[in-house]
C-alpha cells in the first residue's frame, strides 16, 4: 500500500488550526504562525469603546470605516498577515481583498492593538510589520506594561520611537486618520471608564 505524504504549508497549516481552535486569533508573523485566545472582558470591552468613539467622532461621515479583525496582508513574506483587533480604513476597503479575508495595507489609516499573552508580538513583530506594510498610525494599548504606545509616520519600513502615553491621559489620534479624537489611556487599558 502506497502512502503519499503532503508537506502542508504555513498558509495550510493557518487554515487549519482556525478552523480548529474557533475563537482564536491565527496569524503568520514574519513567517511564524502565532495562535492567541479568545479576548478576557477588559479586552473586549476596550475595542467595543473605540467603536463607540470613532462612530461618535463622525468617522463614517469623514468616509471611514471602523472594524474589529480583519485580516490586513503583510508585505513582509509571501503567507504573512495579521488580524489587528481593531482598524480604521477606507470606506472602499471591500474593493482591496487580497485573499483569505486579508485587506491590502494601503487601505488602512490606523490599527490598535489591545495586548492579551501575547503582547510580545504587539510589541515586537507587529510593529515592524506595520511600519514595512505603511501603516500610517498604529496604537498599543500595552496593558503588561499599563501604558498606551503611538507609531505613526513610518519611513523606509521603520517607525520612529513610539509617543508613550500614561494613565490619566489621552492619546490624541493624529490628523493622517482623517478625524479628531482623543482617547482615554485608562479606557483602552481598563475597558471601562
Amino acid at each position: 500500500m502506497a502512502v503519499l505524504q503532503h508537506e502542508m504549508t504555513l498558509g495550510e497549516a493557518a487554515d487549519l488550526l482556525s478552523h480548529a481552535l474557533p475563537g482564536h486569533r491565527v496569524e503568520i508573523l514574519q513567517g511564524r504562525l502565532t495562535v492567541t485566545p479568545p479576548p478576557d472582558g477588559s479586552h473586549a470591552l476596550s475595542l467595543t469603546w473605540l467603536v463607540e468613539a470613532f462612530g461618535g467622532a463622525g468617522a463614517r461621515k469623514a468616509g471611514l470605516r471602523y472594524v474589529q479583525g480583519i485580516g490586513l496582508w503583510l508585505p513582509t513574506l509571501a503567507d504573512d498577515f495579521a488580524i489587528p483587533d481593531f482598524s480604521v480604513v477606507d470606506a472602499d476597503f471591500r474593493d482591496a481583498l487580497v485573499q483569505k479575508n486579508c485587506y491590502a495595507p494601503n487601505v488602512f489609516r490606523l490599527v490598535v492593538e489591545v495586548t492579551s499573552s501575547n503582547w510580545s508580538d504587539d510589541l515586537g513583530p507587529k510593529v515592524e510589520s506595520y511600519a514595512e506594510a505603511g501603516v500610517p498610525v498604529y496604537i498599543v494599548a500595552d496593558r503588561k506594561h499599563d501604558a498606551v504606545l503611538l507609531y505613526q509616520d513610518p519611513a523606509d519600513g521603520k517607525y520612529p520611537a513610539p509617543q508613550r502615553y500614561k494613565r490619566g491621559q489621552s492619546v490624541p489620534v493624529p490628523d493622517s486618520v482623517g478625524i479628531t479624537l482623543e482617547l482615554s489611556v485608562d479606557t483602552l487599558l481598563d475597558g471601562d471608564d
